[in-house]
């Protein structure tokens, strides 16, 4: 894996994990962040020996959204324009949804707009207690492009979504928590090793059904129940592990 500018990226045991670092700026999402979000997305997504992908952010913030002094810099400099930008986002959450592996966002501190619509698109959100999770695109007069309209009526339901959008106002992780926007939220002391336990619990699972359920759940909410049900019923997904977890369940009866 390449060495990036913007993020921090490890892999231990299963495990790849990226830090958004850009803390001086509340790990704002430059272009350059974008794309680099997006690059290793992809490049995790063909790891086989990789079973969960997580994002958290440096400093106070998981990200304050998207960096628009940096990307009017970056358009009149000629390096992106809006539309690549826009695309590279949407790129990211695509890869997100359709990768094998379960993605978390341990969400740390500030979370809002942009941020928030990537927040959205991964499986599992845990956040701190003391974490701001917000939607200020009508703060600034800007319209949604990467599924905040879509995937937070999804999360909370359409009159609350409508609710944190229409008036700007970010909530708490304890309050996201309570509206179902995120699976949970604890002390940010904890957050870390509370993560850690559930990628754990994950990894000794199969990753195969892991991947095969994912798929028919976003296939669900993306087509609703009645086809959802046709395609759960229908698919036929290779899973080789089956007979491993089926001989460790033999043994430990």
């Amino acid at each position: 894996m390449k060495t990036y500018q913007d993020i921090l990226f490890s892999q231990e045991a299963g495990v790849a994990k990226v830090t958004l670092n850009r803390p001086s700026v509340l790990n704002a999402l430059s272009p350059n962040l974008i794309a680099e979000l997006a690059d290793v997305a992809r490049k995790v997504s063909l790891d086989e020996s990789i079973k969960v992908f997580v994002v958290t952010g440096a400093g106070r913030a998981w990200s304050a959204g998207v960096d628009l002094k940096a990307l009017n810099e970056s358009i009149e400099g000629g390096h992106f324009s809006n539309f690549e930008v826009m695309e590279m986002g949407a790129a990211f959450i695509l890869t997100l949804q359709a990768m094998p592996q379960v993605t978390i966002a341990q969400v740390n501190g500030y979370c809002y707009t942009g941020a928030t619509e990537l927040m959205l698109a991964f499986d599992l959100v845990y956040a701190a207690d003391e974490a701001q999770i917000g939607d200020t695109h009508t703060k600034w007069g800007i319209a949604p492009k990467w599924g905040m309209t879509q995937r937070l009526q999804q999360k909370v339901g359409l009159m609350k979504a409508m609710e944190l959008s229409f008036t700007a106002q970010p909530v708490s992780g304890k309050e996201a928590d309570r509206i179902g926007l995120v699976n949970k939220s604890v002390p940010l002391a904890e957050l870390e090793s509370t993560v850690n336990q559930v990628v754990e619990k994950i990894k000794g699972n199969s990753a195969q059904t892991i991947a095969a359920m994912k798929n028919m759940y976003y296939f669900g909410a993306q087509h609703g129940l009645h086809r959802g049900l046709e395609y759960e019923w229908q698919a036929d997904f290779k899973i080789t592990d089956r007979e491993e977890f089926l001989r460790n369940f033999e043994k430990n009866k």
